[in-house]
């Protein structure tokens, strides 16, 4: 559902970051809003907010409003930025939650074939392992998932700021890369 830019001949893609950490501060969130401030031209990033939506449960007949906003937002994204943070080995519970929410709609509909892109902040390896779990949920949701550049960081490095801001020149340009890869795959798949 791209939108042509005014007064221009090229499309406006519009992306749906969803982060699975929900701390303020957290270096996924530093992570996020460095794409956010920083998407290049043609491309326009939403951030979902997970802090409300509950667990998915099939017994919850009535959809929640947050819920009906996130399911709003995954169906006008053209693609995906999903921010990963690393907890015991797998992705965050937020993440995996408006994923499972987002798939129980009808075929998939919300999910199957965007594009998306990954990225992580974690201890260590910054996130390696959790992206690769959700590289697998992305096969069973069909999601196209960017495979390169891939950006991975460490939480608890100079990378940082004390309020979870990126101030990693290194890193800042790999999202820069990222997000204009995801714009060309976005080209690439949609022809």
């Amino acid at each position: 559902m791209s939108n042509f830019l005014p007064g221009s001949d090229q499309m406006s893609l519009n992306v749906l970051a969803v982060c699975g950490s929900l701390r303020q501060k957290s270096t996924n969130k530093g992570l996020m809003r460095y794409a956010v401030a920083n998407a290049p031209q043609g491309m326009q990033i939403v951030v979902a907010d997970l802090s409300e939506v509950p667990f998915y449960n099939a017994d919850i007949t009535v959809k929640p409003a947050t819920v009906v906003t996130l399911l709003q937002q995954f169906a006008a994204a053209d693609a995906l930025l999903l921010v990963c943070p690393e907890y015991n080995y797998s992705m965050a519970p937020a993440l995996k939650n408006a994923l499972d929410w987002a798939s129980r709609e009808p075929d998939n509909a919300l999910l199957s074939g965007k594009p998306a892109a990954i990225m992580g902040a974690a201890g260590g390896m910054g996130s390696s392992r959790a992206q690769h779990h959700l590289r697998q949920s992305a096969v069973f949701l069909n999601l196209h998932i960017l495979n390169q550049p891939e950006v991975f960081a460490n939480a608890f490095s100079a990378s940082f700021d004390g309020d979870g801001n990126l101030v990693d020149a290194a890193i800042q340009e790999k999202i820069r890369k990222q997000l204009a890869a995801l714009q060309a795959w976005h080209r690439q798949l949609k022809g």
